[in-house]
């Protein structure tokens, strides 16, 4: 089964103006890049990104026919959606295990969500 591992952390809430450190950055990625690898080597990495800050979002919402754009996200919160994987796991327990292990379950938090199989028979 698929699962979505979406990562949440208040960087992407509210970013700071000053870039990152570069050997926190490089420390970050490498350990996101040896999650990922762990993703592959088991069979479960199915696909992911990260995410731009919430600062370059646009929210559309269509009502009565007519389109609305809002820049930025639709409600304001601690925390942001800043990437995500897509995963297949046996079960719900081997997603949680798998996603439990993600770097950014240690600043942030993790939200494991089930993929709905259109056309299938669950």
């Amino acid at each position: 089964m698929r699962y979505a591992v979406l990562i949440y952390d208040t960087e992407t809430a509210d970013p700071s103006p000053e870039p990152p450190d570069p050997k926190v950055r490089e420390e970050t990625t490498a350990r996101y890049n040896a999650y990922t690898t762990m993703l592959r080597d088991r069979g479960a990495y199915v696909g992911g990104e990260a995410l731009q800050p919430v600062t370059t979002a646009t929210t559309i919402r269509v009502r009565d026919g007519e389109t609305l754009t809002t820049d930025g996200p639709f409600a304001e919160t601690k925390e942001a959606l800043g990437g995500f994987y897509l995963i297949d796991a046996t079960d719900l327990d081997e997603a949680l295990i798998l996603a439990a292990q993600c770097p950014g379950a240690r600043y942030g938090s993790i939200e494991v969500r089930p993929i709905f199989e259109f056309g299938s028979a669950d």
